[in-house]
């Protein structure tokens, strides 16, 4: 094998990591993978599959694209990241056939079929087009509910703490 990586040093990895993800979560800062153009429609799509609501903030407040750049840019495939790409400029292609234009350029209600028709066969994809709204849920999915936002407001998990009462306990 050419290259072995050992123990002491994929502990340092996912400690960089650990270290790395809130500093990739930060505000106003430009993307490492993407371009500026890819970074908004990414955003975007993040917020329409996760989007505010009453109970709590959507993506776009977790900072899912930012984290899903981070992720990209540190992938250490090539493919991973032509992955992304390539799932963004496919998004944009099906835009242009349905709509006559890019999906940033689309009306809400355009972005809400172009959405609709790429998550049509989520649980059993045929299009390079549904594979990527699988993988783009999926990555959105995990940043979401691995944030802040995603744990404390959203799942409302209040940590390791004590319940004084158990629901059927009879201890007076």
């Amino acid at each position: 094998m050419p290259y072995e990586i050992g123990r002491r040093d994929l502990i340092r990895i996912g400690a960089g990591a650990v270290v790395a993800a809130p500093a990739a979560l930060g505000g106003g800062e430009a993307p490492r993978f993407f371009t500026p153009a890819e970074f908004a429609m990414l955003d975007e799509l993040t917020e329409m599959i996760i989007p505010a609501d009453d109970h709590s903030p959507g993506a776009r407040a977790a900072k899912v694209a930012a984290y899903i750049d981070a992720r990209a840019a540190e992938a250490w495939e090539p493919k991973d990241r032509e992955d992304w790409r390539g799932g963004l400029k496919l998004a944009d292609e099906l835009s242009r056939k349905m709509h006559g234009h890019t999906f940033m350029e689309a009306s809400l209600g355009e972005r809400v079929a172009l959405l609709t028709r790429m998550a049509k066969n989520e649980m059993n994809p045929k299009t390079p087009q549904e594979l990527f709204f699988r993988e783009l849920k999926r990555a959105a999915a995990h940043a979401y509910y691995t944030s802040k936002i995603g744990i404390h407001q959203e799942i409302e998990y209040k940590g390791n703490v004590m319940i004084e009462e158990f629901v059927g306990d009879e201890v007076k």
